[in-house]
């Protein structure tokens, strides 16, 4: 018998045959908390429809805004809505869906362009429900855990053709 065969016979690795000799019973599983935790998709539909009403378009003046806002959000099957700002004092644009696969947002409805990628942000925020405000995240990567955004300003520049402007004629 060869020396790898009888350590085999003692329980030890059988080097030949990449095997142990103990069987897989004798090992116990592990019972111990999850380490690795699979991304969750839990929707922020919620946390976006309460800062819509108690912070971004709260009191009766927006009341009809926001009622078609939460209307669409309702009718729509996304996860994870995101709020669109027209800069850091946080005015209310628009509402975006996020596609966790290629990181752009979807107009949902308001005013904006239609389809954000994410080299088009300049700033993130998420919502605290408890102060009602939005806090800047010191980050520039889109997550399901960011609530609004801001895009860079030269994105907000009209580009539709302005009415031209009447010469005045002398009389």
């Amino acid at each position: 018998m060869s020396p790898g065969r009888m350590a085999n016979q003692n329980g030890e690795k059988d080097w030949e045959n990449a095997s142990t000799a103990s069987s897989p019973t004798s090992i116990p599983e592990y019972t111990g908390p999850k380490l690795y935790k699979e991304p969750s998709f839990r929707s922020n539909k919620f946390i976006i429809h309460n800062a819509i009403s108690r912070c971004c378009l709260a009191g009766k003046v927006n009341e009809l805004q926001k009622n078609k806002i939460v209307e669409e959000m309702e009718k729509c099957q996304a996860n994870h809505f995101l709020i669109l700002f027209r800069d850091s004092s946080c005015q209310f644009r628009a509402v975006y869906t996020m596609n966790p696969e290629t990181e752009e947002m979807m107009r949902l409805t308001g005013i904006g362009p239609r389809v954000i990628s994410p080299a088009m942000v300049e700033s993130i925020y998420k919502y605290s429900s408890d102060r009602k405000q939005f806090t800047t995240i010191p980050s520039k990567t889109m997550s399901m855990s960011v609530d609004a955004f801001t895009i860079t300003g030269h994105l907000w520049q009209s580009k539709r053709p302005g009415t031209p402007k009447k010469l005045g004629n002398p009389k």
